[in-house]
């Protein structure tokens, strides 16, 4: 018999990584929310490696919860598709602004492929255009068999 997730348990239903707990960033900060995320992936067998060369950098509030989003939406595919080994999760400053990359090495995709052999990216989709609205910049590497890389760049200023 499944038990019912506790009210503070984060949970992968059908495959999207959902925390049941309110997003609380002035406490655990923004590494310890996404790293929150990641638990899915460590119950499946998958090592998360995490960087955090932001050295203590202030994140606003909105630039915070779209890169929690971000990787909210970089986790739950890596959870549902690629079949990783290993991921590791990236934030750090960079000039004017913070980054974050999510890498995996699982079995990546053909971007080009629109036969219907894989799953349509509206997720990633919709993240690229928050991303672009908020000033910053998305972009996903991956090929069939390489893995797959996400990173996405904001302003902070």
């Amino acid at each position: 018999m499944k038990k019912a997730p506790a009210d503070n348990e984060v949970t992968a239903i059908h495959g999207v990584i959902t925390d049941q707990s309110p997003v609380d960033f002035h406490a655990l900060g923004l590494a310890g929310c996404i790293d929150r995320l990641a638990a899915p992936l460590r119950e499946q067998g998958t090592t998360v490696r995490w960087e955090t060369p932001h050295h203590g950098i202030e994140i606003p509030a909105g630039s915070a919860a779209l890169l929690y989003h971000v990787a909210q939406e970089a986790l739950s595919n890596a959870l549902k598709y690629a079949g990783a080994a290993e991921l590791t999760v990236r934030l750090a400053a960079v000039h004017h602004g913070i980054r974050l990359t999510v890498a995996d090495n699982g079995s990546g995709f053909d971007r080009d492929d629109h036969t219907g052999n894989r799953p349509q990216g509206f997720g990633l989709l919709l993240m690229s255009i928050a991303v672009h609205e908020a000033g910053g910049t998305a972009t996903v590497d991956t090929a069939p068999g390489e893995g797959t890389c996400l990173t996405v760049t904001l302003p902070l200023d």
